[in-house]
């Protein structure tokens, strides 16, 4: 598995700006590479049709060629960490509003355990009374001491911090140690924002106690949270906030 060359796939077909007042559904969710299965599907799809949504920021998410489970209805852009001759492996932000930039990054560091990058990936949605949305989607660096955990933290700091206008970080933080959730916390009282606190939090994926996935947020009202029961299609459960601009 290689680091990756080049971003793919990627696909914008809608044009529609989110107007203020609008409601919207974010659904975050880590999918251990199960993406193209048949049960991943099926499960994605009565999540959806129960919390409806105009975003899907996905981690861990794997995409072929010539796959088409969610492309007709979705504009989309991959930010990879990981590629083969036949798969492409990486963070994938989706929504039903137009893309008016996507930003594919890296982490610096590679994980000691695998030797591969994390991704993250910054995407811009415009408002209609001007200005955007910043949606970064976060698959945050594991295996690495927690000083090179802050370090990669810092890096999306710096790209977010001039933002000016709602934003919304979310994804699966691989904070598992009090150490590392303290940055983590630090990090977004430095860019003024929230947490959504989720309705059944017992159902998020935990490691030594500690939650992996959060949502948070800025400029923006929170409307409704739940961390949802999938009955273990990945060994994580997706995260859902609805949000009011």
């Amino acid at each position: 598995m290689l680091k990756p060359k080049v971003v793919f796939p990627q696909q914008f077909v809608h044009d529609q700006p989110i107007h203020h007042g609008e409601e919207f559904g974010v659904l975050c969710w880590n999918t251990q590479k199960l993406t193209e299965t048949t049960n991943f599907q099926r499960v994605l799809a009565g999540v959806l049709a129960n919390y409806p949504c105009l975003f899907l920021l996905l981690q861990e998410a794997k995409l072929t060629a010539k796959s088409n489970w969610l492309l007709p209805q979705w504009s989309y852009a991959v930010a990879p960490n990981m590629q083969t001759r036949r798969s492409t492996y990486g963070v994938l932000t989706a929504s039903q509003y137009a893309f008016t930039e996507a930003q594919a990054r890296l982490s610096n560091k590679r994980e000691g355990m695998f030797a591969t990058h994390k991704s993250y990936m910054l995407s811009y949605h415009s408002l209609a009374e001007g200005g955007s949305l910043l949606v970064a989607n976060v698959h945050a660096i594991n295996f690495v001491r927690a000083n090179q955990f802050s370090k990669e933290i810092e890096l999306i700091k710096a790209e977010i911090l001039s933002h000016q206008g709602p934003l919304i970080v979310a994804g699966d933080f691989n904070v598992w140690s009090r150490q590392r959730r303290l940055r983590l916390l630090q990090f977004c009282r430095s860019v003024g924002l929230r947490q959504a606190i989720m309705v059944d939090p017992h159902h998020i994926k935990t490691y030594r106690q500690h939650p992996l996935d959060f949502i948070f947020y800025r400029d923006l009202s929170l409307l409704q949270t739940s961390a949802i029961d999938t009955n273990k299609v990945s060994d994580h459960n997706p995260l859902y906030a609805r949000f009011k601009l």
